[in-house]
Order: structure tokens, then C-alpha cells, then sequence
């Protein structure tokens, strides 16, 4: 039996696939789709990956600030960029973060950005999966 511990449940269904809609049971969430570079309405799942491991890493870094006991700057971001790309082998994807902390000190910076790939469950996730660079703006 296992100790985890369930702090949240996303639940979403989609309808239509790339060109479909995809909506949250709670209704928070309720997005038309598009192909990429398709240029009609909507976003892609490769945005909303990049948005999700975003918001994600950021709540990482805060977790790994907060045990060095520093303060993130408010206007801490993280830009992703995630392809989707076709090889040999089919289609997978790639990402690239690129880290913002405005006032940090560069060695401070990293070692949290170190910290937070380790700890946040979208790293976690792609990590040995997918090709992954990150870096400090």
C-alpha cells in the first residue's frame, strides 16, 4: 500500500482532438483547439504544456527559495518553448525554459533553478523522455 497523497485532481475531457474543445469538470477551463500553425481559433496541447510545466517550475523555484529563505522577485517568469517534431521514429517533443529572476544573483539563480528541475512533477515527468534545456535569461 502506498503513503501518496492525492492534493489535486485535474479532470478535463476532450471532444474533436486538435480541432475540437477541451473543457474542465469545474468548468474553469472550457478552450477551443487548433493545429498548430494552423492559424485558426484556439491553442494547442503544446501551449497548454508549456503554460502547465511554466506555472509549475515557477511554484518549484518558490519551494526552493523559500528553504534558502529568499524571496522569489515578483516578476519571476519562465518562457517555454515545446516542439512538436517528427523523426525516424514519429512524432515527440522538445523543450527549452528559459528562467527569469530579475535581481537574483547568477550563482543564487541557478542553484535554484537546479533545485526546482529535481522537485517539480512536470521535470519529473520528461525527464530521460524528452530533450530538455534550461536556462537563465
Amino acid at each position: 500500500m502506498s503513503n501518496d497523497t492525492i492534493l489535486y485532481t485535474g479532470k478535463t475531457t476532450t471532444i474533436g482532438g486538435r480541432e475540437g474543445n477541451a473543457r474542465s469538470d469545474d468548468g474553469q477551463l472550457d478552450i477551443k483547439l487548433s493545429t498548430p500553425g494552423s492559424n485558426k481559433p484556439g491553442t494547442n496541447p503544446e501551449q497548454l504544456f508549456g503554460a502547465g510545466w511554466s506555472a509549475c517550475f515557477i511554484g518549484a523555484m518558490t519551494h526552493a527559495a523559500l528553504a534558502q529563505k529568499i524571496r522569489l522577485p515578483a516578476d519571476t517568469a519562465v518562457s517555454a518553448e515545446i516542439d512538436l517534431a517528427r523523426g525516424d521514429e514519429g512524432f515527440f517533443l522538445k523543450a527549452r525554459l528559459t528562467v527569469s529572476l530579475p535581481g537574483v544573483d547568477r550563482a543564487v539563480a541557478q542553484s535554484l533553478i537546479a533545485a526546482a528541475h529535481q522537485t517539480c512533477p512536470y521535470s519529473k515527468a520528461t525527464r530521460g523522455n524528452i530533450d530538455v534545456a534550461i536556462t537563465l535569461a
